[in-house]
Formats: C-alpha cells, structure tokens, sequence
C-alpha cells in the first residue's frame, strides 16, 4: 500500500502531471498493489482494492482518465482471489500498451494535419499535442512553435525544453499574449483531460482562451486526446468538478495574509465548449467534437458508465 500512497501523493501535488500520465501512473499502482497483496477471501481482497482504487481516485477530481484507468484495470469477473489478481493485473498491462500505442496513433494522424512550414500554438504540456508536433518535425516538415508559460505551475517550461530538444524552433509567451500572436499562428494544438459527450473540452486553465482567439482569428484548433479521456457520466448529466487548488501556487501565503480584504482562486481547468474545436484527434481517428458521444459509445463502452455509477 505505501508504494500506491506515493504514486497518488506524486499525483496529487502534481509530481506526476498530464492525464495520459496520470492514467497510466495509476494503473501502474494498481498491478503493483495488488500483486502483492494478501488476503484471505475474495470479499476482503475487493474491499482492498475498491479503498485503493478510492485513494487514487480522490487525488485530482477533473481529469477522467484517472478514474476510467481506475475503472477499466480493476474491473474483473473471478471466483477466487488468484484469478481476480491475474485479471487485474491483465487489465493494468492492457491498458498500458493501449496508452502507449494510443499516443503513438495520435501522433501518426494529427501530423498529416500539419504542413511544411505551419505555425503551431500550443499550451501547457500535453504528451499528446507534442506527439504531433515531434511526428511532423520527424517527418522533415518544417515546425514553428508558440508556447505558453501556463500559469501558475509553468507547465509550459517543461513543453520548451522537450521541443528543444527535439529541434523545434519554440517561441515562449505569456498567457496573456495569445491573441497578439495567433496572427502569426496556422493551428492549436493542445491536450485533454476530459472530453464531454458533447464535446466540450476540459483542460488546463486558459485553453479555453486559446479557442477563443483562434475561432476570433479564423485559426483551426485542435485537441489530442486518447479515447480514455472522454468523460461516460456525462451521458448521464453528470457535471464535471473543477479543481480548485492551493492558493499558494499562485501568491506566497505570507502576502495574502497581510491583505484580509483579498482572496484567491485557482481554478487547474476551464471548460471550451465544442463550437470552438474544429477536431479532436485520438488514436480511433479525428473527427468533430459532435462525435464524442460515438467515442463513449463504441470505444469506452456503456458498460464502464454502468461501473462508475455503482461505484459514485
């Protein structure tokens, strides 16, 4: 249990960042968890892995690919402990691969929506936005990039080193200075951490106001997600939370102290609704975001949305 505590602590401070990764870090923590664990009757062995499967959930309440992860690797049909162990323990493998391949697929079809020469903007750190970028480059194309420094965390300064180092002339900018810039720009290219059955795109605070000059601006914008991140409850009207987090990653709390009249608000995510995405590529192919639901249908399964409702 204590290497699982570690995994979702990483994630919870946001050590272990980006939903692909989280996703696979979790189900990663599952397989070691329950490979070691010991118990004396199926009841007890599902009581321990539902509270682990609870622990990691908990950590970041926006990002769905953390609790489909969770959902799809502990989902098992066994008589005994040792064959619900093994299913477990498949599940986690599988769907490890899968992410792995997915991101690869992801990269394959969104580079053919690059040309020689394009201009991308993209924002905060998303594996699979730069997997597209890194194939088109790969491919010999041309590719400038425009990255923002994504506030508060600065998830952009890891983005500008990874495309460093892979060639790729970068430019960074503020957040603010989006707009200035989409004139120069050719397509956005950003991540997901939840994909509405609507469409609608939950990701890092301040997409939303990438969408917006993009759409002001006439500039495609683009999301790259693995079919893992769209959102089953949100067939059901279920509405996705917005993580608040920890005003000191915004201000030193010794500042705030002194100013009684002021408070702070760190919302991790905002919401693009799906009239601002002109596609969504995922490892099942690029479509438009009117879609999503297909997504959920076909390549999650109700199923899953049947798993989370028994376990919400």
């Amino acid at each position: 249990m204590q290497q699982l505590l570690e995994t979702a602590e990483k994630i919870r401070t946001m050590e272990i960042r980006g939903a692909g990764r989280i996703a696979v870090a979790a189900a990663t923590a599952l397989r070691d968890y329950v490979r070691e664990l010991q118990v004396s009757s199926l009841e007890e062995f599902e009581a321990k892995v539902l509270e682990a499967a609870a622990i990691l959930v908990d950590t970041r309440p926006t990002a769905v690919s953390l609790p489909n992860a969770v959902m799809l690797t502990t989902r098992y049909d066994a008589s005994t402990v040792e064959e619900a162990r093994e299913q477990i323990i498949a599940n986690a493998d599988k769907f490890i691969e899968r992410a792995k391949k997915a991101l690869e697929t992801i990269a394959q079809i969104g580079a053919k929506r690059l040309k020689d020469g394009d201009v991308v903007m993209t924002h905060c750190n998303s594996h699979a936005a730069l997997a597209i970028i890194k194939a088109a480059h790969k491919q010999g194309k041309n590719i400038r990039v425009y990255t923002t420094e994504s506030r508060p965390r600065r998830q952009g300064f890891i983005t500008i080193r990874e495309l460093n180092e892979t060639g790729i002339q970068t430019t960074l900018i503020v957040d603010s200075a989006v707009r200035i810039f989409m004139k120069e720009v050719d397509v956005v290219i950003v991540g997901a951490d939840s994909i509405t059955a609507n469409g609608a795109l939950v990701n890092k605070i301040g997409t939303s106001q990438l969408a917006l000059a993009a759409k002001e601006a006439r500039v495609n914008f683009i999301s790259a997600a693995e079919t893992y991140k769209f959102h089953p409850m949100t067939v059901m009207g279920d509405m996705i939370e917005i993580e608040d987090r920890s005003a000191d990653e915004v201000i030193d709390p010794k500042i705030i102290a002194e100013l009684p009249n002021v408070k702070v608000r760190n919302p991790a995510f905002d919401v693009t609704p799906s009239e601002y995405i002109d596609l969504i590529v995922t490892e099942v192919g690029a479509f438009p975001p009117s879609m999503a639901f297909v997504v959920i249908r076909d390549y999650l399964g109700l199923e899953l949305m049947e798993d989370m409702k028994e376990t919400a």
